[in-house]
């Protein structure tokens, strides 16, 4: 197998891959609502292409981006009357892919070979989510993200992208031991370390880590979140299917969110909806500049990491992990997102709780 990006992005994975998993029944963002106009959009999620369009009333549907009469992509096509108009033979097709008109048939366009495949979809804080398994009402809705409107807070959206499957993506964010070494001088520093306690919260839905008695870290960012120095509350969450949440306090003046929604645009390529809010002792019109860059190139030392363990996989057909105490929630992440690919019943509600130490 050849080792360029390109083929590093590929959708088919390989034989004996086990973090690759595709999830049914989940919300996913599939663009943000200024990216869907008047015009068809064309989304690639979990491998399968689909179609964003506006109703007439201005409501966001997904259908397949198949016309089920010869092939040809719908989003080639147009939005006419708040419908869905193939570019080949002027087919239209509702939010519910409902076939409206067939130009130059003489009776009824509805028949139930003609419909197109369908997809829940909201519209929420900015995003368009989509409902992965089509054809169906969902039973919840999409996740909502905190502290948007709380008094005293600013926030600052990024969209992102990264060659690297969604369960490669969700453990680097929460990951606590590379920011030393990737990240070096910017998180943490492997010069000084520290001894601390880990609290890991599981439960069917979500896993957690709590990280004890942690100084402000020496790197640039810590010393922008804490001027003072002090002790931080540092928290690092996933919550089914997608979400990446890493909070860090320090008293009652600084208090951070990063929380990321990733959605698998294939098996290899994961999108990241970031949006951060936070409450610094300064003023938020001087930080809101500074955040964005010293953010985009923390990314990019991720993300140039992350293709280059993408073709590492690609190239030998598989994984290996040897993992240890200290991966603190991928192991985790790995097991619910499994459970939930094989449409298995969650575990205990109840949260299960371990402890350890670590050092940071």
């Amino acid at each position: 197998m050849g080792s360029s990006r390109e083929e590093a992005r590929g959708s088919a994975a390989p034989s004996g891959l086990v973090s690759v998993v595709r999830l049914p029944h989940s919300w996913f963002i599939l663009c943000t609502s200024s990216e869907l106009g008047d015009k068809p959009l064309a989304r690639m999620l979990q491998g399968s292409p689909l179609v964003l369009f506006r109703t007439a009333e201005g409501k966001p549907a997904a259908l397949a981006d198949r016309c089920p009469h010869r092939n040809v992509p719908l989003s080639l096509g147009r939005v006419v009357k708040g419908q869905l108009q193939c570019g080949y033979h002027g087919w239209r097709f509702d939010s519910s892919g409902q076939c409206r008109a067939v130009p130059g048939l003489i009776g009824e366009p509805e028949a139930k070979s003609r419909c197109a495949t369908w997809h829940a979809t909201r519209e929420q804080e900015g995003f368009v989510w989509v409902y992965s398994t089509p054809g169906v009402e969902p039973s919840h809705e999409p996740y909502r993200f905190p502290l948007l409107d709380a008094p005293g807070y600013s926030t600052v959206r990024r969209t992102l992208r990264a060659g690297g499957s969604l369960h490669a993506l969700l453990e680097n964010t929460l990951d606590v031991p590379h920011t030393s070494f990737l990240h070096g001088g910017l998180f943490r520093t492997e010069k000084q370390r520290h001894e601390i306690d880990v609290v890991v919260r599981r439960s069917a839905h979500q896993v957690e880590a709590e990280y004890i008695g942690e100084p402000r870290p020496e790197g640039l960012v810590g010393r922008l979140l804490a001027p003072g120095g002090g002790v931080l509350q540092h928290f690092d969450r996933f919550l089914m299917p997608s979400i990446a949440q890493v909070e860090y306090r320090l008293g009652a003046d600084s208090h951070l969110m990063v929380t990321s929604a990733m959605t698998p645009v294939d098996d290899w390529d994961t999108l990241v909806y970031a949006v951060v809010t936070f409450r610094l002792p300064l003023p938020h019109w001087l930080i809101k500049p500074f955040i964005t860059p010293v953010a985009l190139h923390i990314f990019k030392q991720d993300a140039r990491i992350l293709e280059r363990q993408t073709e590492t996989i690609r190239r030998f057909g598989s994984e290996t992990f040897a993992s240890t105490e200290v991966d603190v929630l991928g192991p985790s992440i790995l097991r619910l997102m499994r459970q939930a690919g094989r449409e298995q019943p969650p575990g205990s509600l109840e949260v299960q709780e371990t402890r350890l130490k670590m050092q940071v």
